[in-house]
């Protein structure tokens, strides 16, 4: 009889080489982003000059979004790597990285001037977002390595 962690590794595929920094990468930002909100964005409504309440909402649920989608389709593809989910399985829908429409827009235009902090997140979560985005478009069509 087998344990679990023998039936996990035998069908585990090996890591990509990108899958660790990557992870820590997305990871790091996600924290970052928690305590940015968390302890930044609710100062801004008792500042002199607050920024436009309704879009630092939209931003900071955009920030989210973007990061949500990203840490999924990692836990999604650290499951391949672990042998929890086939490899072939990992290109069904379910497993896609989703939210384009929220993702891909940049700042609102109704806000001009970020706050440094929240534009620095929003600027590295969209890059980080895109690059999930055409790992996972490779994954969708092998025949695509751009």
């Amino acid at each position: 009889m087998t344990d679990e962690s023998e039936r996990k590794g035998q069908g585990a595929a090996a890591a990509p080489l990108y899958f660790r920094g990557t992870y820590k990468e997305a990871f790091d930002l996600l924290v970052e982003a928690r305590n940015y909100v968390e302890h930044h964005v609710p100062a801004f409504k008792y500042s002199r000059d607050p920024p436009d309440r309704f879009a630092m909402t939209t931003e900071t649920m955009r920030l989210t979004s973007r990061l949500t989608q990203v840490m999924a389709w990692l836990m999604a593809q650290r499951a391949v790597q672990e042998g929890e989910i086939e490899a072939a399985e990992f290109v069904d829908d379910k497993y896609r990285l989703e939210g384009h429409d929220v993702c891909l827009k940049r700042a609102i235009e109704d806000m001009e001037d970020l706050p440094d902090g929240l534009g620095d997140l929003m600027d590295r979560s969209y890059d980080l977002y895109n690059r999930i985005m055409r790992l996972d478009l490779q994954y969708a069509d092998p025949k695509k390595k751009n």
